[in-house]
């Protein structure tokens, strides 16, 4: 080993250790969201831009989601995120517990510039996603077109794939057995309801097959394993632009949600978070995000110079949220670990 190349090394490391100590050193921007596709379209259409506006860098991370990861970065102080795309029941959960810091919508055009479900005092809509029935449309000519559909095996032969776990299961199941969107919630509070949607999953359990991550449930579709399952509604029209599949969105009975921004507590670079927010949330901003990814945008003026052809695979469009459903993530908070236990109970059966 060479000593005075180990010397060197070792100096430049407590130089960099200081200068990171020093005050005032300040860190870059920082926005954490999902990775993948997705991720790269928000560096070309939003964190490029908005370093170049303002003068200075941005560095962006990806994320597996968890409120508890949110938990542990602002409780030891300093956070080294600033902004955050959340999912609602990690905005709903973090914004109880003071873990973001309050949106001042006057900077952001008004609440009423927003889809209702984008508004919240710590968080500001960034994309709508939707979980949908997706098939492929060269396999069956006449597909399903409700979770009726989903769950008919004699009209529709085959395996059926969902998600591990009773969100959106439950739901689609009570769907299935004839309760209309805007009530399955109300059904499912009640014991009765809880029995009614395991009841029904009794029926489809010898034909499911269980997936845990987005990408899964599109190989199974496009191996032949599975003739129909639940997907989220972007990765469904991005497999079809990149490897030129034909599956089909069945949107009645979908259940959508929304993303959001937030700036974490005690973010350093809080002023210019908020900033990078508003400039994300502009509507000519957010209408950029279609030519790479269908996912539905929260800012009410975004889609509507649209191309119809992008316009039509949003789960936002009019034809698209008709008859759909919107996750209800305070029913989630309340209710998902005593749920969770039933459908592991009821799985290992």
């Amino acid at each position: 080993m060479n000593l005075n190349k180990t010397s060197t090394i070792a100096a430049l490391g407590l130089l960099s250790l200081t200068l990171a100590a020093t005050p005032g050193m300040a860190r870059d921007l920082t926005v954490a969201s999902w990775g993948g596709n997705f991720q790269d379209a928000q560096r070309e259409i939003y964190f490029k831009p908005f370093s170049q506006q303002a003068g200075k860098p941005l560095l962006d991370e990806g994320w597996d989601g968890g409120i508890g990861v949110l938990q542990a970065k602002v409780k030891a102080g300093s956070p080294s995120w600033d902004v955050v795309e959340v999912e609602a029941d990690e905005l709903a959960l973090g914004c109880a517990d003071g873990l973001f810091e309050k949106v001042d919508w006057n900077k952001l055009g008004g609440k009423d510039a927003f889809l209702p479900s984008a508004v919240s005092d710590c968080g500001v809509g960034a994309i709508v996603w939707s979980t949908a029935i997706a098939y492929d449309s060269a396999k069956i000519a006449d597909g399903p077109q409700s979770w009726a559909d989903f769950w008919n095996v004699t009209k529709f032969p085959g395996k059926r794939a969902l998600r591990k776990g009773p969100k959106y299961t439950l739901e689609f199941a009570l769907m299935a057995d004839g309760v209309p969107a805007d009530e399955v919630y109300d059904v499912l509070a009640t014991p009765e309801g809880v029995d009614r949607a395991f009841a029904k999953l009794d029926a489809l359990k010898p034909n499911l097959v269980w997936w845990t991550s987005g990408a899964q449930p599109l190989q199974l579709l496009a191996s032949g394993e599975v003739a129909m399952t639940s997907a989220y509604n972007g990765r469904i029209t991005g497999i079809n632009r990149s490897e030129g599949r034909a599956f089909k969105v069945v949107w009645p009975g979908s259940i959508y949600a929304v993303d959001s921004w937030v700036v974490l507590k005690g973010a350093e670079n809080k002023d210019a978070a908020f900033d990078f927010v508003a400039f994300a949330s502009k509507p000519e901003n957010q209408a950029k995000l279609p030519q790479y990814i269908a996912y539905g945008l929260t800012n009410k003026a975004a889609d509507k110079d649209l191309p119809p052809e992008q316009l039509a695979d949003l789960p936002t469009a009019a034809a698209n949220i008709e008859g759909a459903l919107s996750l209800d993530t305070d029913f989630w908070i309340d209710n998902s670990e005593a749920l969770t236990k039933r459908f592991d109970a009821w799985l290992a059966q």
